[in-house]
């Protein structure tokens, strides 16, 4: 299948093109280049092609001849999302349904929507969340993704199926990492950099995991899935036993990681953002769906990976490994205005 893969500099869209090539797909890239330069290790399967566009200048002939796409391409987390709320919605709503609907003028059969657990937001946690679970987004990332879900499922007909693939919180290693937002990635950071694990909030609040390589294995089994097994469907992306509370992965990393402690600081005020997922599902209605990873599992291949590059505590904060931080470099710079258009002629 010739598949695009929107968001493909990005950290998940540089896993995604090389598992989906690994599953015999085609895939063509497009994306704006923010993160251009933020890879810390070269990529082993770029895609075949690549165009060089804002989401919000995809134009219909960029859409010619493919079969499925894939959209990552995003304001990708809350403190981005709060970056300019405005700006998010005309990048991760707005951008998401016109490309949406130039795809299904140019026949795109499939499109496969990169959406994301944290629209239940702020919820009771007694019971874990099924895919027909209230909405309670409480930032303008989460908002932007239950604003998207709803118009796609509008457009969905005989000839175009959008599928809703509700990621848990994404971590694990990447050709571009990101180690300043994502929880168990960060943690990480830490515990290698300082020898503590640090916890500015209470610990409390719940978060469903998943490894970026699962997300990508999620999108290339609904990619292969029957059509009336997926279409205008919406499923949660993880596994049940990886819902856990801040604290928790917090003692697995202190497992993992020699001579580090936790260090629960409680100075800023507890995330509201609090939530355990049901995966039912997706283990039922998507077999092909066959997760590899688990929490621990990933915190040893961030700590390896860590130990073995000689992470120190600068390169852990570097721009290039925290999106905002990126951003605000590009704009600082002159490269990119505050719209996040590239200022340079013919870029």
């Amino acid at each position: 299948m010739k598949v695009l893969v929107t968001g493909h500099l990005g950290f998940i869209g540089s896993v995604m093109t090389r598992i989906l090539q690994e599953r015999g797909h085609e895939t063509v890239g497009l994306d704006t280049g923010y993160f251009t330069d933020c890879h810390i290790v070269d990529e082993l399967h770029p895609p075949v092609r690549e165009i060089h566009r804002d989401i919000r200048a995809v134009e219909k002939k960029d859409l010619e001849g493919i079969e499925a796409i894939v959209h990552l391409a995003a304001l990708s987390n809350d403190p981005m999302g709060e970056f300019d709320p405005e700006l998010t919605r005309s990048i991760n709503f707005l951008g998401t349904t016109d490309l949406a609907e130039k795809a299904r003028e140019a026949g795109v059969c499939r499109f496969l929507f990169a959406s994301s657990c944290s629209m239940y937001g702020a919820a009771d946690t007694d019971s874990a969340l099924d895919e027909t679970a209230a909405f309670n987004p409480v930032s303008a990332y989460a908002v932007s993704k239950v604003e998207a879900e709803g118009k796609l499922t509008t457009l969905a007909d005989d000839h175009f199926s959008p599928v809703f693939l509700r990621n848990a919180t994404a971590y694990g290693f990447s050709p571009r990492p990101r180690l300043g937002t994502l929880v168990l990635n960060n943690l990480v950071g830490w515990a290698v950099t300082t020898g503590k694990i640090l916890i500015k909030s209470d610990g409390t609040p719940w978060r469903p995991l998943v490894h970026v390589e699962d997300i990508c294995g999620a999108c290339a089994a609904a990619l292969e899935a029957p059509r009336e097994t997926v279409h205008n469907e919406a499923f949660n992306i993880g596994l049940d036993s990886e819902n856990y509370q801040v604290r928790d992965i917090a003692n697995i990393v202190k497992e993992v990681v020699p001579g580090c402690e936790v260090e629960i600081t409680g100075e800023v005020q507890a995330d509201q953002r609090s939530y355990r997922v049901d995966f039912k599902k997706v283990r039922e209605q998507l077999p092909g769906f066959q997760p590899k990873w688990d929490a621990k599992k990933g915190v040893e291949q961030m700590y390896l990976f860590m130990r073995d590059a000689g992470l120190t505590f600068e390169q852990f904060h570097d721009r290039r490994y925290t999106r905002l931080e990126q951003l605000k470099y590009l704009i600082d710079n002159g490269q990119i205005d505050t719209d996040l258009r590239w200022i340079e002629e013919g870029k």
